[in-house]
């Protein structure tokens, strides 16, 4: 994992919580909604590789 990873999901935290907040004082929740549902997909696309490399890399530890 790289420190430029961490910076995404930080810069996409940040700019998905300042959106919804704008969402939020319109009157449009049901958009805020999505658009935090599109920000955790996002962030999970970028994790999963991570995570399952890391179940991989258990699964040879303990030869399972």
């Amino acid at each position: 994992m790289t420190v430029s990873l961490i910076f995404k999901i930080a810069a996409v935290g940040i700019l998905v919580t300042i959106l919804c907040q704008v969402l939020k004082h319109s009157g449009r929740e049901e958009h805020a909604f999505l658009l935090s549902l599109a920000g955790l997909i996002l962030v999970l696309m970028w994790i999963v590789p991570y995570i399952y490399e890391l179940f991989e890399t258990i699964q040879t530890l303990f030869e399972l």
